[in-house]
């Protein structure tokens, strides 16, 4: 790890979660409500968590959704990251890692390119973003399907990690490999990079508590959550849109996501861990 990292909030969380052998989540974050119920969750549990965001909140707000992630991080009574994923454009990443007191880490994802395009662009970002005092994610391999404001790599072909892959990623610099549910393939990741890396979860939509526990019982330390911290949100929203106040779907639709989160941090055993 370089120097610049060693105070990096991101990368303690992380390594922290590995030491401890719990996990804890990565929300996946698209407005005002999810960051206000994610801060209000992570003190309620004394849970660390990350707030997440796509390359959308950047384009879409001119990086004032980042900024207020950012504040309301940083004005927590516990430890919370803001972090970027998956960041596909290289123009993004640049403009992502020059935003004052805004990420904490960016997931440098160049997946939709061939494995060596793909290692060779991600050590130039990865580099970059050290340089700045930004810890890094990446994703040695591919998996089929796309996430909101992310490049589909279905006419692709899916490829998965293997250790010695890994291990490639690592000279690298990066510090999150990510891997996908296959608990054997999993396991060795861990062993082959355990000296090296830490390993972080994603594509959990629909995964059941206990799936959710045995991913955090084979090393995984930050697990990221979309649609099962927002389902019972956008359920209310669907319902009560146009007939209560806007102020009290943001208020409702604020405890809903609370509770979705809190449950999350429950699950991956980050509850008392802050």
């Amino acid at each position: 790890m370089t120097r610049a990292l060693e105070n990096n909030k991101a990368v303690q969380m992380i390594r922290a979660a590995e030491k401890g052998g719990y996990g804890f989540p990565g929300i996946v974050t698209y407005n005002i409500e999810t960051i206000v119920a994610t801060v209000r969750a992570a003190e309620a549990k004394r849970a660390p968590v990350q707030i997440l965001l796509f390359p959308w909140a950047i384009t879409y707000s001119d990086g004032l959704l980042v900024k207020a992630a950012a504040a309301a991080a940083r004005s927590a009574s516990v430890p919370i990251a803001v972090h970027l994923d998956h960041a596909q454009d290289e123009d993004i990443i640049k403009k992502a890692a020059n935003i004052p007191d805004g990420f904490d880490s960016i997931m440098i994802d160049m997946s939709h390119f061939d494995k060596e395009e793909n290692l060779a662009k991600t050590s130039k970002w990865v580099q970059y973003c050290h340089d700045r005092g930004i810890a890094t994610e990446a994703e040695p391999g591919r998996m089929e399907g796309g996430e909101d404001g992310v490049q589909d790599t279905g006419p692709l072909e899916g490829m998965l990690t293997t250790p010695e892959e890994a291990l490639r990623f690592v000279a690298t610099w990066y510090r999150f490999p990510r891997a996908r549910l296959d608990f054997d393939r999993l396991d060795g990741i861990r062993k082959a990079t355990k000296a090296h890396v830490q390993l972080v979860l994603h594509g959990t939509n629909d995964f059941p508590g206990y799936i959710m526990s045995d991913c955090v019982k084979h090393g995984m330390t930050r697990c990221n959550v979309n649609d099962l911290t927002i389902y019972k949100y956008n359920e209310y929203i669907s319902e009560n849109a146009g007939k209560v106040s806007l102020t009290t779907l943001m208020e409702e639709g604020t405890k809903l996501i609370q509770e979705c989160v809190e449950y999350q941090m429950d699950v991956m055993g980050a509850t008392g861990k802050a």
